[in-house]
């Protein structure tokens, strides 16, 4: 598991990226699981990731709708299958509207650059 932490500020909220190997949606459930067991990840406001799989896409927006579909794109976009990436956001208070989206696209790049 490879963890990019603090990449993204924005009017109080915070963002992190995670991914690493991941082949199904019950090894996504895992990753998640694991990721939480860090105390600052399990308190985050949302846990959105995206994966490809050879038997489909899988996402979870965690409540930051959308945000999944996001991934999966930028996913598809770099032929990465079997490459779980998660996009971790720490509500800062203020609504950020479109810029959310946004943001995930970039943590999901900042992690894709590191490849």
């Amino acid at each position: 598991m490879r963890t990019l932490d603090n990449i993204i500020s924005d009017r109080g909220s915070k963002y992190a990226v995670s991914g690493g190997p991941c082949a199904s949606d019950a090894e996504a459930k895992a990753f998640i699981k694991q990721l939480c067991r860090k105390k600052k990840f399990a308190k985050a406001t949302h846990n959105t990731w995206g994966l490809l799989t050879d038997a489909g896409p899988v996402k979870n927006d965690d409540g930051e709708s959308g945000a999944g579909m996001v991934i999966l794109r930028m996913l598809e976009r770099e032929g990465l299958y079997n490459h779980i990436v998660v996009v971790t956001r720490w509500y800062g208070g203020k609504h950020l509207g479109g810029d959310r989206f946004r943001h995930v696209q970039n943590a999901t790049r900042a992690y894709l650059d590191t490849l």
